[in-house]
């Protein structure tokens, strides 16, 4: 290759395709030589030819004029593809547009981003069962399951809510359902929705249940030996 065909090669320019439609043809059901016409179609439409003719597509491919035809005409009923039209000069001209693709393209990783989702919550739910059947040391009863399912579906209460909860409920000695409940109720009348919120929610009511305790030597008179509260929020 001399310089001048070099030149003339990077001069022709170049059609962009974006990985993502390598990557999704085959899951949006493009066969291969659908997948290629399309891409054809791109170039030509870059090149400034918006509505090439099958027998200029299957000039460039190693299918018959025919065969591109019909292609073309399966792809515009499937929804790949369709003809718009458009006025210049005072004359109607038609052209291809790939919106429909785009489109497609766009709903298909909308839906899996959708399911996988889904799936990862089913893991975090099937993940807060378990660890409630750890804590509690047993298998859960029909009721608990239930009052752990209306905390996730109805009052949509985040997992990780649930779980600082169920700890609170552990280190307080009050390892029970209703008492993990109210934790919930309280915390979510507060406003309270993050771990970190939580947190800070802690730290207050340690402090005032650890000034109340203080007045109430004070008043008294009496030494008690204090022992100290560890806070698992911190931890």
């Amino acid at each position: 290759m001399n310089r001048e065909q070099f030149i003339y090669i990077q001069e022709t320019g170049h059609v962009t395709i974006p990985v993502i439609l390598f990557d999704y043809y085959s899951k949006l059901g493009l066969t291969e030589e659908e997948f290629m016409v399309i891409l054809q179609v791109k170039k030509f439409k870059h090149l400034g030819n918006s509505f090439p003719t099958p027998s200029e597509l299957a000039e460039y491919m190693s299918i018959s004029v025919t065969t591109c035809t019909s292609i073309l005409r399966s792809l515009i009923q499937k929804g790949f593809l369709m003809i718009e039209e458009s006025e210049e000069n005072m004359i109607l001209c038609e052209y291809y547009s790939l919106k429909p693709l785009w489109d497609k393209l766009y709903t298909y990783l909308e839906s899996e981003s959708k399911v996988k989702e889904q799936e990862q919550q089913s893991k975090e739910d099937l993940s807060l069962y378990t660890i409630f059947e750890e804590e509690f040391g047993r298998p859960l009863s029909p009721f608990e399951c239930e009052s752990l399912a209306i905390w996730i579906d109805q009052d949509e209460y985040d997992p990780v809510i649930i779980k600082a909860a169920l700890r609170e409920a552990v280190m307080s000695g009050k390892l029970n359902f209703r008492y993990i409940d109210r934790i919930l109720f309280e915390w979510k009348k507060n406003g309270i929705r993050t771990i970190d919120q939580a947190r800070n929610h802690s730290k207050k009511f340690r402090q005032h249940q650890a000034n109340s305790t203080t007045s109430n030597q004070t008043n008294n008179e009496e030494y008690q030996r204090k022992v100290p509260f560890y806070n698992w929020l911190e931890s």
